[in-house]
């Protein structure tokens, strides 16, 4: 008996595939059942080798080895993959195994896991590629009944295989040469450092913000009320207020205008993780984790798209769907609603996979069983869904202009005339513990023209705000829309990175310590800043990473060639290094951590510092060092801190608290002594128990 293998993306989604297709034998690394083997890789099984594996040399970094361009791409198994990558290698080379399905996940990173761990394996045989945009049993089934030959996927692999290339060679060759020349590990890569710079651009114009006092006069008549523009002086806002209390204000011009709010658009992963960011605080990562979660338990489309529509054939799906939801969702209950479906149907706009909605699984299960972060993202996805076919919002502005002792003010009312859609997004917003802003309507009294009425005046001084620090929403949006001006209009791909990869570059930036979250806001640290401000624009600047994914998404498409591009970058790479061979004497130290001193060296009186194993002394030739590691402290289970390095050498005794006894097993406090510090190394004891 021959078998089909299936090779998925993650054991979650294979489990899935498998108990679909009768694969319900479980065996080691795979399942089998029905003429299937089906198993899985770990993410990234297969990765490109580091810089080290090419040339012993690279395993030193220097100048002179820069740059580093392979001319023939290595592949390492990281060792914590190897014994799953040895159980798909197996299966793929198995004499009975005489087909291949990749059922990665559908698109350009997918396509790349797939095709590295395929080729590594040395298998020769024929691949069938499963896509599909979610993981309900129907929709598993309906893709296996549509496999089309890998080959078709060819273009998009040859785009993520330029996209890993030049990724290596921008990030190993601009990481190594700003390192060597700094003395401190800075890592620089096509997307995170464009985004740290547009963080470290907003908060300069933060700190440069003067803020300037003005101040504004209103007139009032019973609940009409009024207002001035800005002004600058107070008195003059003074002498305008006295001139209008107690005189009559007439009516210029009344402006009524009618304006329609159409409904909002599904989401894709970027305005799904703004909106959980604004309204629940979820960070990215998080929110693409919890989506995730919600796919791979069939309950949610695939998370990982840049498309806000259906295709054209999913009209009655859609329509099924919201059916089914005003009866499961408490928030829905009673809405007066006639779905108007064909506006979120556009195949055009359908690249890879579609919009994130709600499966018809979810409509059966509901919420049981369910975390409250996946509540709460389930309740966002579903509430889109249905405002997205609601009616469009309408509603009427009014705008008033009064003459009062020779200066303008003006009054301005809304009345909304058809909630539509903005109905359900309050039913909605109302079930939140969150704090959401609620607009505030104001509705003028009826007016005319030449109308008059006596009022009083007061006056209100307001200060101009400073641009807001960026958060994960506002980042997010920028990040999107960065380099947009420099792209041809029809381009599908603008802005810093893809929806799937945004989430993990912020993430890396606060890992390495060039940005930290401050409730939030997400703010440079020192490092951040200057390293944003050393690299040159060329890395710094959006307009880079928006040109390669413009070109790369050309290459998915067979329209452009993959060679040229990469020679293209191979340029760049080789100037970047030209360019900057060293830096000013006053630059090297820009990344020296500022030392802490700790007290004086008993030694030579010179200052005594921390270090990360030890407390040492600022005088190279005096060699007196404290050990963190110290067998005094050791022994007795106590940590060696700066508070008791110090004491120590400004008393010579510190008081401890919490050393422990080995012959007694119980803790006591004491004072220790610095009882010797003449020798190689420096000596404690206790002096006596408190």
């Amino acid at each position: 008996m021959n078998f089909q293998l299936v090779i998925a993306e993650k054991p979650s989604v294979a489990r899935s595939i498998a108990a679909v297709i009768g694969a319900t034998e479980k065996q080691n690394g795979y399942w089998q059942g029905g003429g299937y083997l089906v198993s899985w890789c770990i993410g990234h099984l297969v990765s490109f080798a580091e810089a080290g594996q090419y040339d012993e040399k690279y395993c030193k970094w220097r100048y002179e080895d820069l740059p580093i361009q392979p001319q023939s791409w290595q592949f390492i198994v990281p060792d914590e993959k190897k014994q799953q990558f040895e159980i798909v290698r197996a299966l793929l080379n198995r004499p009975d195994v005489d087909s291949v399905t990749a059922a990665t996940d559908a698109g350009r990173e997918g396509e790349l896991i797939f095709r590295f761990v395929y080729q590594m394996a040395g298998c020769t045989k024929p691949v069938k590629r499963l896509w599909i945009s979610s993981m309900e049993d129907a929709a598993i089934r309906e893709g296996f009944a549509n496999l089309r030959p890998d080959s078709d996927y060819d273009a998009l692999y040859q785009s993520a295989l330029c996209r890993a290339k030049a990724d290596w060679l921008v990030g190993i060759n601009a990481t190594r040469l700003f390192s060597v020349l700094y003395h401190k590990t800075l890592t620089v890569g096509r997307v995170q450092t464009p985004t740290l710079k547009m963080l470290v651009d907003r908060d300069a114009k933060i700190l440069r913000f003067q803020k300037e006092k003005y101040y504004t006069v209103g007139i009032q008549s019973g609940s009409l009320k009024a207002y001035s523009g800005r002004i600058a002086v107070a008195e003059i806002a003074n002498s305008l207020k006295e001139k209008c209390t107690g005189t009559t204000a007439v009516c210029t011009s009344v402006k009524r205008e009618k304006k329609t709010e159409q409904p909002p658009k599904l989401y894709d992963l970027t305005t799904l993780q703004r909106e959980a960011n604004r309204l629940f605080g979820f960070t990215a990562k998080q929110t693409l984790d919890y989506a995730q979660q919600l796919y791979e338990k069939k309950l949610l489309t695939y998370p990982r798209t840049d498309s806000q529509y259906l295709a054209e054939d999913m009209g009655r799906t859609a329509q099924h769907l919201v059916s089914d939801l005003l009866g499961l969702l408490p928030f829905a209950q009673g809405l007066d609603l006639t779905p108007e479906v064909g506006r979120i149907l556009n195949s055009k706009k359908v690249s890879d996979h579609h919009a994130i909605i709600p499966t018809s699984e979810f409509v059966k299960q509901g919420f049981t069983g369910l975390a409250e972060s996946e509540c709460k993202l389930m309740n966002l996805v579903c509430s889109k869904l249905l405002c997205a076919i609601a009616a469009p919002h309408e509603y009427e502005t009014v705008t008033a202009v009064f003459s009062c002792a020779g200066n303008e003010f003006t009054a301005k009312g809304k009345t909304v005339l058809v909630p539509g859609w903005k109905e359900i997004d309050q039913r909605f917003r109302s079930t939140l513990k969150a704090d959401t802003e609620e607009e505030v309507l104001n509705t003028l009294p009826e007016l005319a023209e030449g109308q008059s009425f006596s009022v009083v005046a007061d006056i209100s001084e307001h200060f101009t705000s400073p641009p807001k620090a960026y958060t994960e929403d506002t980042l997010l949006s920028a990040m999107e829309r960065a380099g947009a001006e420099d792209m041809p209009e029809n381009a599908e791909r603008k802005g810093l990175g893809t929806p799937a990869t945004r989430a993990a570059i912020l993430e890396k930036l606060v890992q390495m310590g060039f940005v930290q979250r401050k409730g939030k806001q997400l703010v440079p640290t020192k490092d951040g800043i200057n390293l944003a401000v050393v690299l040159p624009e060329s890395l710094t600047s959006p307009a880079l990473t928006a040109e390669w994914e413009s070109r790369l998404t050309e290459i998915a498409k067979g329209n452009a060639d993959p060679d040229e591009f990469m020679a293209e970058i191979e340029a760049q790479v080789r100037q970047l290094i030209k360019t900057y061979s060293c830096i000013s004497a006053d630059k090297q130290n820009l990344f020296q951590s500022e030392r802490v001193i700790i007290g004086k060296c008993p030694r030579c009186g010179e200052n005594v510092y921390e270090g990360k194993k030890n407390f040492y002394c600022g005088n190279r030739s005096c060699q007196f060092v404290m050990w963190k590691n110290d067998r005094f402290f050791e022994q007795r289970k106590k940590a060696f801190t700066p508070k008791i390095a110090a004491a120590l050498l400004k008393n010579g005794k510190a008081k401890v608290k919490g050393l422990y006894s080995e012959k007694t097993g119980k803790t006591y406090d004491a004072t220790v002594l610095l009882a010797d510090t003449g020798g190689k190394y420096v000596n404690y004891r206790v002096e006596r128990k408190e």
